[in-house]
């Protein structure tokens, strides 16, 4: 009976591990997830030498590099920390005028996107 009572705590803790790595979060990437939301929403605009959004911030969202780089007002990333990140808090509409000032209204970014985001900046805004 010890044996069966063994064998039912280890098959529970077996199910239990399988259910967490279910629930954990995916691995947001870079290249994968992230470049693509700004090719879609926001490169025309921040692009050297003409992107308006470009000239007007020194923002450059062409590579990885260049966004880690920040803008003339400084960094635009805070890895792990989304809510401080100026990044997030613009797309998110938390900056008050500077969130308005955006010009791709006609295409604003989806629920999702700002999620994934949020995710890659609070998992350490790696270059994955």
């Amino acid at each position: 009976m010890n044996t069966t009572r063994h064998i039912s705590y280890v098959f529970i803790l077996i199910n239990s591990l399988y259910l967490l790595s279910c629930m954990a979060p995916q691995q947001i990437s870079y290249q994968r997830d992230v470049h693509p939301i700004f090719v879609d929403k926001c490169i025309d605009c921040h692009t050297p030498p003409y992107g308006d959004g470009y000239r007007e911030t020194g923002l450059d969202l062409e590579s990885y590099k260049s966004l880690m780089e920040g803008s003339i007002f400084g960094p635009v990333v805070i890895p792990g920390n989304s809510k401080m990140s100026p990044l997030n808090m613009f797309v998110e509409g938390r900056a008050g005028n500077l969130s308005r000032g955006m010009k791709n209204r006609n295409m604003p970014m989806t629920d999702r996107e700002i999620k994934v985001l949020q995710a890659w900046v609070e998992q350490g805004a790696k270059n994955n």
